[in-house]
């Protein structure tokens, strides 16, 4: 019975028969990143770790996160006008996903108040 090779099957046997594979870096040793990949999405958690990047939320999780980060936020700001102008744009996307029917688990975000936002920011800037 004589044996079928395919094109790369056989790229491979010659190149093996000419030694290409000989003295290879790394030869022997384990490969990197190969622990934890009984799980079907090892990939794109090294991608997540390794591009140092957040995971994507579904909206209404994403704009409660934001809300529970609006006092970190506003810490760096300089000037009242752009505190206004964060809350504001934030308060602004949440109405919008009140508005659309989003993906993700049915979340009620509520609007920040501008004003105790802004008194809260003067409070951590004077100390």
């Amino acid at each position: 019975m004589q044996r079928y090779e395919s094109w790369i099957d056989r790229q491979i046997r010659e190149a093996t028969e000419r030694g290409e594979f000989d003295n290879l870096a790394g030869a022997g040793k384990p490969i990197q990143g190969l622990n934890g990949r009984e799980d079907e999405n090892w990939w794109i958690k090294a991608k997540f770790e390794r591009e140092n990047l957040e995971p994507v939320l579904p909206t209404a999780v994403a704009l409660r996160r934001e809300v529970a980060q609006l006092p970190e936020t506003l810490r760096s700001e300089w000037n009242e006008p752009a505190v206004r102008e964060i809350v504001d744009d934030l308060n602004s996307r949440i109405r919008d996903s009140w508005q659309r029917r989003v993906e993700g688990p049915t979340i009620f975000v509520r609007t920040v108040d501008v004003e105790a936002a802004v008194a809260a920011w003067r409070v951590s800037r004077s100390r």
